[in-house]
């Protein structure tokens, strides 16, 4: 009777342990991860409230054409991306974002020479090329096959609206003499041009 009634006194406590061990030892869940990564030291900075919302980029991108068809992949504020697909495999990344967030993506475009649609423009490493419009849009075009050159990455950057996307409100910066125009690959296919690869951002 008594170890009975003992074990009536114990059980629940004893199965209250189990269940507390037992959640302890599950594996965190990633959102866990995510905010670890998040909160940890040297941790990317949270995104501008000035930042413009990524669904705003979104009109500014090329249309599908001819064999490549152009699709949405990932819309957060201050950044919007699509896939650039050929036969059925993804050749390049288009992207538009907001360097509110970060200033540094902007500053390599300060000692820029060379211009894209007469914006400053950067070759990031050597697979990406970008254009920097009012000192605060960058606008990216970044190759996923080898077969998809500079030249296409510079034709592709000229069919944004980028006109439309300099509208948005934003300090705007005149193009210095300096500065000379790249051609025109839609009419001038003829050899890519040369820009000095600056740090991929």
């Amino acid at each position: 009777m008594i170890s009975a009634r003992w074990l009536r006194v114990f059980a629940p406590i004893f199965l209250s342990l189990l269940l507390f061990v037992t959640a302890c030892a599950k594996p965190e869940s990633r959102y866990s991860q995510v905010q670890k990564d998040t909160t940890r030291r040297g941790a990317p900075t949270a995104v501008a409230k000035a930042a413009e919302q990524g669904s705003t980029f979104n009109k500014f991108f090329p249309n599908s054409t001819g064999t490549y068809e152009v699709v949405p992949a990932q819309e957060k504020k201050g950044f919007a991306e699509y896939k650039l697909n050929k036969d059925g495999k993804t050749v390049a990344m288009l992207s538009v974002s907001d360097t509110t967030s970060l200033p540094t993506a902007a500053v390599k475009y300060r000692n820029s020479t060379e211009t894209i649609a007469g914006y400053p423009a950067v070759n990031q490493g050597t697979t990406a090329t970008g254009i920097l419009i009012n000192d605060r849009y960058q606008v990216k075009v970044l190759s996923r096959d080898p077969s998809f050159t500079q030249e296409d990455r510079v034709a592709w950057l000229q069919k944004f609206d980028l006109r439309g996307l300099a509208k948005l409100e934003g300090p705007k910066t005149a193009t210095t003499p300096a500065q000379k125009s790249l051609p025109n690959t839609a009419t001038s296919p003829k050899r890519a041009p040369t820009l000095t690869p600056q740090p991929a951002t």
